[in-house]
């Protein structure tokens, strides 16, 4: 009865982590040597009883895995962050709503702590006037631009002032290409389709516009496949004179140096890249000093240093830029730098595709959807694209293909939902 509290004695001092402990359990079992003793030992030294040692043990000789199985981030949607923005912060008003929906619903508490977490994140709730003024605006902006009404047109209103650069985006044809070619450099789309200006390249190019103005900050945000790079590509296409555009790439694993080095290759300077980095800095902060839009896209991959870097090149006295950072989960990202996100002038969001604008913006994006009925098109969005522009370019794509390699095929929903499987990930 006295080896215990002797063995605990023992053990009190020792700790050992669960895959120091698996590998080296691993290691006795591969020679047969592995008993129910080094399994009890293991669990003393570990913290754990013996059971929990044997499930990592099965766990590391089925799955190959040594650490914790990581639990699913739950995460809010956007719809439901502004059902929490329109109850006031009220979570338990947005609980509720859920429950309504129908489906899986979280516990009031884990909504409670998701909320707390994203809000010291950074994510910022608006005030429910806010969020009704804002979606007020917006409709007008609609509805002018549905009359034709939203800016200056040839023979008409005079110029705007100097001071007040006008939209980069105007010069897209609205439901047409921007080029002669029918696309955009840096964008790829299926044969025969057009870019098409939604609401949502709108008001990106509104919020680039504006930051051109004051040479200011914009960080264009949204779930992958929403079109956010493409929105910005448009709204760039056209520059008022005197206006340079810069893309600039994020390099894998990115640090400083390798930042410095894509920016010093984005802007394409004459000579080979300094040796020192204040050189560096003197070429790209020479070359900064005319009017210039430095766009970063894929900004959530940014570390805090690199974020600093590019705020150096930003407030450098010499420099005049406009910096946009896009990319999802940027705004995420910019959080970790306060310095920078409060210098941020406009956080624009590109949201989903309402099902009635897919309707319309993929008719006029490819011939091929002008044949579907419009409920058809509804069944589509709500099935498998879920007003995503990636997953509707990938699905013209692939029907393309099928009716080009099909005798007498038909677009129905038999094809279309074959098509679906191709275009989901697996579950």
């Amino acid at each position: 009865m006295g080896e215990p509290g002797v063995w605990g004695e023992v053990t009190a001092g020792l700790g050992v982590s669960r895959p120091v402990l698996v590998a080296r359990l691993l290691e006795l079992d591969a020679a047969g040597a592995l008993t129910t003793a080094h399994v009890r030992a293991g669990a003393q030294v570990g913290g754990v009883t013996a059971r929990t040692v044997w499930r990592w043990l099965e766990a590391a000789r089925t799955e190959g895995r040594v650490e914790r199985r990581r639990r699913a981030r739950l995460e809010l949607s956007d719809h439901e962050w502004e059902v929490l923005a329109q109850a006031g912060g009220n979570v338990a008003v947005l609980h509720r709503h859920l429950k309504q929906a129908g489906g899986q619903v979280p516990s009031l508490a884990s909504l409670y702590r998701v909320v707390r977490r994203d809000l010291d994140a950074g994510r910022v709730l608006p005030d429910r006037a806010v969020v009704r003024r804002e979606r007020e605006e917006q409709q007008t902006r609609q509805a002018l631009a549905d009359l034709a009404l939203a800016g200056p047109r040839e023979g008409g209103a005079a110029k705007a002032e100097t001071r007040r650069l006008p939209h980069p985006a105007t010069a897209a044809v609205e439901g047409g290409p921007s080029e002669g070619s029918g696309a955009l450099v840096g964008v790829a789309l299926p044969a025969g389709a057009r870019l098409v200006r939604t609401s949502s390249v709108r008001t990106v190019a509104e919020a680039v516009g504006q930051a051109m103005a004051v040479q200011g900050a914009v960080c264009v945000f949204g779930d992958p496949g929403r079109g956010k790079t493409v929105a910005v590509r448009m709204a760039l296409h056209a520059v008022p004179p005197g206006w340079k555009v810069t893309w600039v790439p994020v390099p894998v694993r990115p640090s400083v140096a390798g930042m410095r080095r894509a920016v010093f290759d984005a802007l394409a300077l004459p000579g080979r890249f300094p040796h020192t980095s204040a050189l560096a800095d003197a070429a790209v902060a020479g070359a900064l000093g005319e009017a210039r839009v430095l766009v970063v896209d894929e900004a959530q991959r940014l570390p805090v240093p690199c974020l600093e870097y590019l705020q150096s090149l930003w407030d450098h006295p010499d420099t005049r830029i406009t910096l946009v950072l896009c990319g999802a989960g940027s705004e995420r990202v910019l959080a970790r730098l306060p310095h920078l996100a409060s210098r941020i002038g406009a956080w624009q969001e590109v949201p989903r595709l309402t099902r009635a604008e897919a309707a319309e913006a993929m008719t006029a994006f490819h011939p091929l959807w002008r044949t579907i009925p419009a409920p058809d098109l509804t069944w589509i969005d709500q099935s498998c694209a879920h007003g995503t522009l990636r997953t509707w370019a990938a699905l013209t794509a692939h029907l393309q293909n099928a009716l080009l390699t099909t005798t007498d095929a038909a677009v129905d929903r038999v094809l279309l939902g074959r098509l679906f499987q191709r275009v989901a990930p697996p579950l």
